[in-house]
């Protein structure tokens, strides 16, 4: 990786004027704490929340520290050999899923194992189907992609029942093994380092004065959890306000996003400083309605991916155009991982319980690359396999 190098909080004007209630199905306002800053103040000001911003600023400080040495297993099982293992994915036009899946992939080359990806299409019909054709192929593991395992429910009590091992990515909300549903483990970030780091990472980009539109999926839990603590970490900012709590599923991304983003900058102009939402992908299908409304790539509104990093979000950041930030998952990593942790399932041990460390990537920080991972993790994988 790269050496450590720190970015510079940009400085934007951030007009707030009083806040309104507005509802509709789609949109939820509110009214936060404190009262609308006067239009003239600006990033340069004031803090709108000195203690938390201090706070804020010390956390993004160390999250975009890079060239993070190899904290995962040293040890573990050596490689069991001829397995087939299946992924499961919510849908492959996620670019988080798809990552994770290309990192299975890459890790089970090294391996030895067979590989297949079922995608789901991203409908709870298309999501059960792939489920149960892949059940019904009796894999060694499923990996269950980016998707509610409760929504399938019976496939997943099926996998129980004939001793398929589940590892799931971004399955359930915590990392780990998993009782309910039974997962071997979940491999993902902290979703609330991810929340907490994204917010913070907005109070201190502001010095504690935005005004912030947040965008979830509210049919997937793990999304809808996330969307939830990031709201909760900007209250802790009186001058921080949360202008619209947008829920668009990511299935309907490409073809909602620009419009409800029309809608938005039409309704807030200045007051909308920041968004963030909990995957880049939203920002690729916002970009054209920025565009159109004369907005600058570089911002205002600043915007920050809570998720996943993906290669296409680099480019965004990296080339300013209407992102600034994300907090990527290590998404080849975490295929890796997976493949790791089924060798231990088929081994009998127990997971290895490690969860990634969370990370800020921007312009000034990522040196141009389109991915993070942390280092030395393909080499500390391939010694404890053999391989």
């Amino acid at each position: 990786m790269h050496g450590n190098r720190r970015a510079t909080p940009g400085v934007s004007t951030v007009r707030l004027g009083s806040c309104a209630l507005l509802a509709t199905a789609t949109v939820l306002v509110g009214c936060e704490r404190g009262s609308a800053g006067d239009p003239g103040e600006s990033a340069t000001g004031p803090s709108g929340c000195p203690a938390v911003h201090a706070r804020a600023q010390a956390a993004v400080t160390q999250a975009e520290e890079t060239d993070l040495p190899w904290g995962g297993p040293t040890s573990g099982p050596a490689a069991v050999s001829g397995r087939t293992i299946v992924y499961v994915a919510q849908t492959m036009t996620n670019p988080g899923v798809a990552g994770a899946a290309n990192g299975v992939r890459q890790a089970a080359r090294v391996i030895g194992w067979n590989v297949r990806v079922i995608d789901g299409g991203g409908t709870p019909a298309g999501i059960q189907a792939a489920m149960s054709e892949a059940v019904a192929l009796k894999p060694a593991g499923i990996v269950i992609g980016g998707f509610d395992p409760n929504s399938t429910s019976r496939q997943v009590s099926r996998a129980n029942a004939a001793g398929i091992p589940l590892v799931g990515w971004h399955a359930v909300a915590a990392p780990g093994p998993s009782r309910r549903p039974e997962l071997f483990t979940n491999v993902t970030t902290r979703v609330e380092d991810v929340a907490r780091i994204s917010a913070q990472w907005i109070i201190s980009h502001s010095n504690g004065r935005a005004g912030v539109v947040l965008i979830t999926d509210a049919s997937i839990p793990f999304a809808r959890n996330k969307s939830e603590l990031i709201r909760k970490e900007l209250a802790t900012c009186p001058g921080v306000k949360l202008l619209a709590y947008e829920n668009i599923p990511i299935p309907d991304a490409s073809s909602r996003t620009p419009r409800e983003i029309s809608s938005l900058l039409s309704r807030f102009r200045s007051r909308w400083t920041h968004s963030v939402a909990i995957n880049d992908l939203y920002f690729a299908d916002a970009a054209p309605a920025f565009r159109a409304a004369g907005e600058k790539g570089s911002g205002p509104p600043f915007n920050i991916g809570a998720g996943d990093g993906d290669p296409s979000a680099f480019q965004r950041i990296n080339s300013r155009q209407y992102q600034a930030a994300t907090v990527p998952e290590p998404l080849s990593l975490q295929g890796w991982q997976i493949v790791d942790e089924f060798n231990r399932a088929f081994s009998g041990r127990p997971a290895s319980g490690y969860t990634a460390p969370v990370h800020i990537a921007t312009a000034d920080n990522s040196d141009g690359v389109t991915t993070w991972d942390p280092s030395g993790y393909r080499e500390a994988y391939r010694k404890i396999w053999g391989k």
